[in-house]
């Protein structure tokens, strides 16, 4: 992701996530310092699909919050929905899809209604060169390949069913993986033939993989919510991260990386 669109957020925007501990005074426990800028730690549950962009997000408010740490968790949606309802401790959630995100407000984990913030389509990885010769979407029909997709309760797995189903094929994918990550893992290690990720995923991997887009893509579009968390320990720096993703040099990195505007 090129982080120039985030180098160039605007002063106003970075005066808006300052003031957001302005009223709490110097109470490190509320995530705020004597001048009123945050501290403390922000915890971002977060879809696997959005390390790259989220890691240089969580970097630009420490450099312009010198009191805060942004850790992130990176995994399946899936996995990281039943952390929260099992009591993990975070402050933000970004899902990869609706319907992880209702497992979250479902359980009443929500300090507010989730927020659509970003797209997302399935695009075929294959490895460098291409040594399966793989086409299209079809090809994931042929055992002669060595193919991965996501679990399908992950998703990016969720939606490799819809974008089957939509085209007809019965897919013989010979691994499933616990988040997009590890699939496109298997394909940069020449593992498999091919595997079903995200667009983004293929444009992060750079020279490591090459794409193959496909028209039945566009049956499965993943919209990512977030939303604040209602136990968060950092409430303010919560909503900075927030209001960071949704600003217009945050939306504009998201595209950067290859994610489509909501």
């Amino acid at each position: 992701m090129k982080t120039r669109a985030l180098l160039a957020l605007p002063a106003a925007a970075l005066l808006a996530v300052s003031a957001c501990g302005g009223a709490a005074g110097n109470d490190a426990a509320a995530g705020t310092t004597e001048g009123g800028g945050l501290s403390g730690t922000l915890t971002v549950f977060a879809a696997a699909s959005l390390t790259d962009v989220f890691t240089q997000f969580g970097k630009h408010l420490e450099d312009q919050q010198p009191g805060l740490h942004v850790q992130f968790n990176f995994a399946g949606s899936s996995q990281l929905a039943t952390q929260l309802t099992q009591g993990a401790p975070a402050d933000v959630f970004a899902s990869a899809n609706e319907s992880q995100m209702k497992v979250v407000t479902d359980a009443g984990l929500q300090a507010g209604d989730p927020t659509i913030f970003t797209e997302n389509v399935l695009e075929i990885a294959v490895p460098k060169g291409n040594p399966g010769h793989v086409t299209g979407l079809r090809d994931f029909a042929n055992p002669d390949l060595t193919l991965a997709v996501c679990a399908p309760q992950v998703p990016c797995g969720a939606a490799a069913q819809q974008v089957f189903q939509a085209a007809g094929i019965d897919a013989r994918p010979d691994t499933q993986e616990e988040d997009v990550k590890a699939a496109l893992n298997k394909v940069q290690l020449g593992e498999v033939d091919a595997a079903l990720v995200y667009a983004t995923d293929v444009q992060a991997a750079g020279d490591a993989v090459a794409g193959i887009a496909f028209p039945e893509a566009e049956q499965a579009v993943n919209k990512y919510p977030i939303c604040t968390l209602e136990a968060a320990p950092n409430p303010d720096a919560a909503q900075a991260f927030v209001d960071l993703v949704r600003s217009d040099a945050g939306q504009k990195a998201l595209v950067d990386a290859g994610f489509r505007a909501p």
